[in-house]
């Protein structure tokens, strides 16, 4: 089922989240939901906050960057790139900063460079709530990163400069006082 999108300005989006436990209701149902809003949305990336749950979970599907992806192993590897992560916490981060161009379903119509290092490694538990420990580069980290933030409270455009933040401030308004057009089910604040 496809729930509509929390958008900026409403405060579950800057709210730390809280650990779930093996036996949280409806949790498969809520996975499939997560995916499907997901991808109704043309998103590679979904944190529980943005469906109105405070929880420590998030969705990435990579696959989407595989089209403009011209060498092999790293298209194969973004093809494959489906994962859930359950009370990620994360260890370290590592590699050399870059920028790259990132949006967020959240904040429909703004995109904006954003400097992240390289790799990422975390815990985290898979939806059958088994542990694992492992590192990621590339373009699953930065996704990995971006979504890792919502659990957080943090949001993407908390790491553009103050100048950046007041060219697109009138933007933000906008999207919090609803007056957008998205292709997909957003809830706005009241």
């Amino acid at each position: 089922m496809v729930l509509p999108i929390i958008a900026y300005g409403d405060p579950i989006l800057r709210k730390k989240t809280a650990l779930i436990e093996q036996d949280y209701p409806h949790l498969t149902e809520l996975i499939e939901n997560m995916f499907d809003t997901m991808y109704d949305s043309n998103g590679v990336g979904l944190a529980a906050p943005q469906i109105g749950k405070s929880i420590r979970m998030f969705v990435v599907d990579c696959r989407p960057f595989a089209e403009d992806e011209d060498n092999d192993e790293e298209k194969e590897t973004l093809e494959n790139f489906k994962k859930i992560f359950i009370n990620p916490k994360k260890i370290e981060t590592f590699g050399d900063d870059w920028k790259f161009t990132e949006g967020c379903l959240s904040i429909p119509n703004i995109h904006e460079d954003v400097t992240r290092p390289d790799g990422i490694t975390l815990t985290y538990l898979d939806e059958n709530f088994v542990e694992h420990t492992e590192s990621f580069t590339g373009l699953p980290a930065r996704v990995i990163q971006h979504e890792y933030d919502h659990l957080d409270g943090k949001l993407f455009i908390d790491y553009l400069s103050s100048f950046k933040k007041k060219l697109i401030s009138n933007k933000l308004k906008n999207i919090s006082k609803g007056n957008i057009s998205v292709h997909y089910k957003m809830k706005f604040p009241s």
